[in-house]
């Protein structure tokens, strides 16, 4: 490491109602890879927005090589090579793949872009991130995962001096993640200082040299985190020891099956679909990206239109038509992205977290305000919503509280099965085992829980039983004592067992 190529002094930032940093001092060194940790809502994201010129503090100053860095808007610090990997995507949907690649600087000869230079480099960059696909394809055909690693492939093609990573596995498999850290290999080879922002703390000791924890928006103390451990930067963050979590739903007795698909099929994405979900289990959906489990959850929850087969709820045939028909019938959906299809930006919090339940808060032909303000509150702090209030802009929230919001949701609608899809992407260790206690409760009380998940010891400490997908085919079920990682990915990528 060499010496200090960025430098936080005093830094305080404001948003109406929360104070986000306050007096924050640190160095990040020439050449190193530097880790921000925290709970939601400590600050990282909104630290790594200011050194990119998205935010400016309102107090302190940050110096970049020596000089203070008065970046005004994220170009400023682009022309200054500082890059950021966002956790929420950020991009053009209706724009190509190639051309989010190189917004604003698009390659042109006389005032007109050169496509065929533009797809040549796209598809280099692309490749770079070990990705595979059309750089003329619309990014709104995109997976998240893709999404993501174009997102990495904008920031690690630009030649940059510094660039920032916030949550950039939080969308990845196992393989993709692997794949990134080779490329964060390679930066730290060529001399790139990179701010990596992680909840898992795995990534953390295996990647960066040292690790500044921050809690409550303030500077809580930077370590080497060759001689520090996981406990220690867990008691740092959430000021007490995080014990082992093991759910109490396994040891129960099930009940009847209250989801029941059959023959389920969605041509070019899944076939042939057929499984149960009890009362008071969680079932686990463990599969590589593209192997359809997003979309089997999508189908059972109507928004598949070409998806054919037959679905029973509580040992009745249904026809789930569109998402209010599967609500009425007490499915809820926990989608993988949040904030396209998970919660309304425009609105605040009281109002997405009582969406799906307001027809039960009607006084004649009006909303009842009274009892929607009730639920609001009772699950802001069932959850430990970090917010203002709850008429805050559930834009303005951290992605873990934003997470917890959309996860209050269908909790508040009381649905029997539940499908969550990546339930704790980007929530830090404290919020995740809160929420995997919620998630266990939620069986143990009786409901029937589809857990969809890329991080497979969450799914392998969680699920009663594991069904694994491989090329939008089931290929096999685990019981959850003979499940192991390796079992799990062996079917997976369709490797027979030695």
């Amino acid at each position: 490491m060499g010496s200090a190529l960025l430098r936080f002094e005093n830094i305080t930032k404001r948003f109406p109602g929360v104070t986000a940093l306050e007096g924050v001092t640190f160095d990040v060194a020439a050449g190193e890879c530097h880790a921000l940790v925290g709970e939601n809502g400590a600050g990282k994201s909104t630290l790594g927005k200011l050194v990119a010129g998205i935010y400016q503090p309102d107090d302190g100053r940050i110096l970049f090589d020596g000089r203070p860095a008065d970046f005004g808007s994220p170009l400023d610090a682009a022309r200054a090579g500082i890059r950021i990997v966002h956790q929420e995507l950020a991009f053009c949907p209706n724009l190509s793949v190639a051309e989010n690649l190189f917004l604003g600087q698009m390659p042109s000869a006389c005032g007109f872009v050169r496509r065929q230079e533009m797809e040549r480099q796209a598809r280099a960059r692309l490749s770079d991130v070990g990705l595979s696909i059309n750089p003329h394809a619309p990014m709104n055909k995109l997976s998240t995962a893709q999404e993501q690693l174009v997102q990495i492939a904008v920031a690690v093609g630009q030649k940059a001096r510094v660039v920032i990573f916030d949550e950039p596995t939080s969308s990845l498999s196992p393989a993709e993640a692997e794949r990134l850290f080779a490329i964060i290999g390679r930066l730290k080879a060529d001399g790139v200082t990179i701010l990596y922002v992680s909840h898992h703390l795995s990534e953390i000791m295996r990647l960066t040299d040292r690790v500044t924890v921050l809690r409550d928006g303030r500077c809580i103390n930077t370590l080497r985190t060759s001689t520090t451990s996981p406990d220690e930067i867990v008691r740092l963050m959430i000021g007490r020891p995080l014990g082992d979590y093991y759910p109490t739903h396994v040891g129960a007795q099930r009940g009847p099956a209250l989801l029941r698909v059959r023959g389920l099929s969605s041509p070019g994405k899944f076939e042939d679909i057929s499984f149960d979900v009890h009362a008071g289990e969680i079932v686990g959906l463990a599969g590589l990206v593209g192997a359809g489990r997003s979309e089997i959850a999508q189908a059972i929850f109507g928004i598949e239109p070409a998806a054919q087969g037959t679905i029973e709820v509580e040992e009745r045939p249904v026809v789930l038509r569109d998402p209010r028909n599967a609500i009425e019938h007490g499915i809820g959906l926990l989608p993988e992205d949040r904030k396209r299809q998970g919660l309304v930006l425009t609105m605040d919090c009281k109002a997405n977290l009582t969406l799906a339940m307001l027809d039960r808060l009607r006084g004649g032909w009006l909303l009842d305000r009274r009892s929607e303000r009730a639920v609001a509150q009772e699950y802001f702090g069932w959850l430990r919503i970090r917010a203002p209030s709850i008429d805050a802009p559930v834009a303005g929230l951290s992605g873990g509280n934003q997470q917890k919001v959309a996860l209050a949701k269908w909790l508040a609608r009381k649905c029997r099965v539940l499908m969550l899809d990546e339930p704790t992407r980007g929530v830090d260790v404290g919020a995740k085992a809160e929420i995997h206690a919620l998630i266990d409760a939620l069986a143990a009380e009786g409901r029937a829980v589809l857990l969809i998940s890329s991080d497979l010891p969450e799914v392998l400490n969680l699920s009663t039983r594991i069904l694994v997908l491989c090329q939008g085919r089931l290929v096999g079920e685990l019981a959850r004592d003979e499940a192991t990682q390796e079992k799990l990915m062996r079917l997976m990528a369709n490797v027979p067992a030695v």
